[in-house]
């Protein structure tokens, strides 16, 4: 018999815990390897954990809903291998899984020291998630050492938090002025319930799911963050559109892949950041970052409707059937819910398709911490004026808007207006005689 811990997998570059969503399995129950044992969430994608060797589950570590670090060990795997298996890499010894831990947590617990004070007797780990509702909710690093904690070691859990919340704010109002003195504590209405809204009618009160609550929090911080400016074009899409139509039939035929406006799109704005390479920044207090790399998000829908914005690294070393396949990929991968948490990650440049729910244009919301984003909105057919060599001529021709949200801190008008050109004018200027 063998022992293999099954850890919490590092899920990107920058996430450093994951909740647990979901046990498969329980204790007792026999596994096969890489068959599914538990669901995972972090603020960036949902994934499923498989197992790491076949045996059966003898202990579950975490409840759902915990917060974890990642290389925690999470559950262990009774196998029927030989002691060999448990020195494999993806099995380690406890004391190896302790120094994983050790190397990990001390990333969390630096920011939780610089949030608050702690008293070297009670050195518990606190998640981001609990420190986060611990400030919202005004308690203090004092008050929140004397909360019991379920979790593993006694940690504070995101139920006992909420527990500990729940139970205060049910006190009388005299027993919590009492506890006045404490520096968070500033005034009564932070320990007062807040009035629920009064509703009426036929109505259906449906609680946003966890995906939806992480949106609308990213949203909120990016107006609060970049003053939004908004700039528009038009652009003659009809060559783009006739040359698809020719070529798309024979594209799959040769590549085994379907060809979409979008890696066209990525393309022309790929060109336009080339030349115009302080659209492909960030902001970091007074400093502004030039990003070498450019990285393209692409927002895709998900099942539940939400949207999530994969992103096509180093686009601009690809070439069109290379960006075609990123694309499907992560498009099939989103529709599947199969998207993994590091194809989520550094994006320089966002591109959104408005068009695609029938929008002629939209005003999108930078994705931070970009500081620009394109929405291009639906193609139709329009009347336009055409100049030619035997004077001007209405033609129909296949339109679509554009739109360029930008943060004005760093990027000026002229800036914005300038790049949004470019890209009208790189799809405008697609060559009909392209060979697939």
């Amino acid at each position: 018999m063998a022992i293999v811990d099954l850890v919490m997998p590092k899920m990107g570059e920058s996430i450093m815990e994951a909740t647990i969503l979901k046990w498969h399995k329980e204790i007792g129950d026999t596994v096969e390897m890489d068959e599914t044992i538990l669901e995972i969430a972090t603020d960036k994608v949902d994934s499923e954990v498989p197992s790491t060797a076949a045996g059966k589950i003898a202990e579950i570590l975490f409840n759902e809903d915990d917060v974890v670090p990642v290389g925690t060990v999470i559950a262990k795997i009774e196998t029927d291998a030989n002691a060999e298996v448990a020195d494999s890499p993806a099995t380690k010894t406890d004391s190896s899984t302790a120094k994983q831990v050790e190397e990990t947590t001390p990333v969390a617990t630096q920011t939780q020291q610089q949030t608050a004070k702690t008293t070297t007797a009670s050195p518990r780990f606190y998640s981001p998630l609990v420190l986060n509702i611990a400030a919202e909710e005004g308690i203090s690093m004092s008050e929140l050492e004397q909360i019991p904690g379920s979790g593993n070691n006694g940690r504070v859990t995101k139920k006992d938090i909420l527990a500990y919340i729940a139970n205060r704010k049910s006190q009388p109002e005299e027993k919590a002025t009492a506890k006045a003195p404490q520096a968070p504590v500033q005034t009564q209405a932070q320990t007062k319930t807040q009035p629920q809204t009064q509703v009426s009618g036929n109505v259906e009160i449906v609680e946003m799911d966890r995906m939806r609550k992480l949106i609308a929090k990213h949203m909120v911080n990016s107006v609060q963050t970049s003053p939004h400016v908004t700039s528009f074009t038009e652009a003659d899409v009809t060559e783009i559109v006739n040359w698809r139509n020719a070529n798309k039939n024979a594209f799959q035929k040769k590549y085994g892949e379907k060809i979409t406006f979008t890696p066209i799109f990525v393309e022309a704005i790929v060109n336009a950041i080339k030349k115009y390479p302080l659209i492909n920044v960030s902001v970091d207090g007074d400093n502004i970052i030039i990003k070498k790399d450019v990285n393209i998000g692409m927002a895709a829908a998900l099942p539940s409707g939400n949207l999530i914005v994969p992103v096509i690294k180093n686009a601009d070393t690809k070439n069109l059937l290379g960006l075609t396949k990123d694309v499907n990929h992560f498009a099939n991968a989103a529709r599947n819910n199969k998207l993994k948490a590091d194809e989520t990650q550094g994006s320089t440049f966002t591109l959104t398709n408005v068009g695609t729910f029938g929008s002629l244009m939209g005003t999108p919301i930078i994705n931070q911490p970009e500081v620009a984003i394109l929405a291009v909105g639906t193609i139709k057919k329009r009347p336009m004026v055409l100049e030619t060599p035997q004077g001007d001529v209405i033609a129909i021709r296949h339109m679509m808007y554009l739109s360029l949200s930008y943060d004005h801190r760093v990027v000026d008008g002229s800036l914005g207006a300038s790049f949004l050109t470019e890209v009208g004018k790189q799809l405008e200027n697609f060559n009909p005689d392209r060979e697939i």
